[in-house]
């Protein structure tokens, strides 16, 4: 995750902000015409998209908006733009304002991508001796080579937005707004846009994001905010923001712990991180020795049971796992009450950033289990140097 400096002043402020829309159910001529005359109101339905939104977001920093199909994400971002305006409430920005929110937006399909560069140029801004001098790094970014000067209607989606994407990133925005694009393209070009962004917000821009990945969150924003039903329901650092998205998504209220499973044979009842001293411990540094100690009940004496752990990032990704039976362990029976068992990492070169920890028992692995899902977190400490769940010392020469 980008780590912020300390924020800078307000350039957006959403005050008390609703967006309500007519719906109508006589979608059809034919039902229209049935319908003429007749009382309007039953066939229409007033539709709440963005349910008084009250937030601020300061100079500088990159803002992810997490929320379910419908929540009202793209509303909001479009009424921050501009392109729609409140039914109530004020919003308030200031800087140029560079807003990528659907494909094709301000492109003409019959003239060239050369043509609507400095088509979509001007409306962002731009002047024409300005785009003169910024069309070739914009021509090199979207990478659609000869097909510049090919009509943008036989252009793929992929080109679209390619063309759009680079057009809003060179027009020198104060303010960022993007709205799923990233996830259009092939891998190359997505992650190029994430280090041209990654750019901006070391060059003190501010960036508001709506993505439905998780890791493009966690990687670019410095907070996120939920929206549930058009209304914020979590503002937050970014790992708190997606544990609310998942409660968002499973039905919870932000915050709510799952119900409770059925009572098992054997349960986890905690999990420890202990040091070299067997001493508890919240931060590691990178290879360092580590031993992951699980609690466990067993509600009768048992003659065989079996224990493991898996390591996580706050997005679900595993980076390590195993347990008794993996490593070839007869665990001795049981008896009733409490117990536990340690696994001793000896040397993992974790890449630097915060980990969860879950484990499972059982008597047979992966039968009937009982899981404790992130039953303990830690932060490794160390390369600076390199990115990513696995770290290294590398050279160059």
């Amino acid at each position: 995750m980008v780590v912020s400096a300390a924020p800078g002043p307000d350039v957006i402020r959403v005050n008390g902000v609703s967006k309500d829309f007519v719906v109508r159910k006589d979608n059809s001529l034919k039902d229209r015409l049935v319908h003429f005359g007749r009382h309007g109101k039953q066939f229409r339905q007033r539709y709440l998209a963005v349910d008084g939104v009250n937030l601020s977001i300061q100079a500088g920093t990159t803002v992810g908006l997490l929320g379910a199909n419908g929540s009202g994400k793209s509303t909001l971002l479009k009424l921050i733009g501009g392109i729609v305006s409140p039914s109530s409430g004020v919003i308030e920005t200031r800087g140029r304002m560079a807003a990528l929110l659907e494909l094709g937006a301000g492109f003409h399909p019959d003239l060239s991508g050369r043509e609507n560069v400095y088509l979509n140029a001007s409306i962002l801004g731009l002047s024409r001796e300005e785009t003169d001098r910024q069309f070739a790094q914009i021509h090199e970014f979207s990478g659609i080579g000869e097909f510049i000067d090919t009509q943008v209607k036989f252009y793929s989606s992929g080109m679209f937005v390619r063309l759009a994407f680079a057009v809003a990133v060179h027009t020198d925005p104060d303010v960022l707004l993007v709205d799923e694009v990233l996830a259009v393209g092939d891998e190359a070009f997505q992650r190029k846009c994430m280090e041209k962004i990654a750019r901006f917000r070391a060059e003190g821009r501010t960036i508001v994001l709506v993505s439905h990945s998780a890791a493009q969150v966690a990687e670019l924003c410095d907070r996120g905010i939920v929206l549930k039903d058009g209304a914020v329901v979590f503002d937050g650092g970014t790992n708190d923001a997606i544990a609310a998205l998942r409660d968002v998504l499973e039905g919870r209220r932000v915050g709510e712990k799952p119900p409770p499973e059925p009572v098992k044979p054997i349960e986890v009842r905690g999990i420890d991180i202990l040091g070299a001293s067997l001493e508890p411990i919240k931060k590691v540094r990178s290879g360092q020795r580590m031993t992951i100690r699980v609690h466990v009940e067993a509600m009768d004496p048992m003659e065989r049971w079996a224990v493991g752990f898996s390591i996580d990032t706050p997005l679900g990704q595993m980076v390590l796992a195993s347990n008794t039976e993996r490593l070839g362990v007869t665990l001795p029976p049981i008896p009733a009450g409490k117990s536990h068992m340690d696994f001793t990492i000896a040397a993992a070169e974790f890449g630097t950033g915060e980990y969860h920890v879950n484990a499972n028992v059982s008597e047979l692995i992966d039968i009937d289990a009982h899981v404790l899902w992130q039953g303990a977190r830690f932060r490794v400490l160390g390369h600076e140097e390199n990115l990513g769940t696995v770290a290294a010392e590398i050279s160059v020469g």
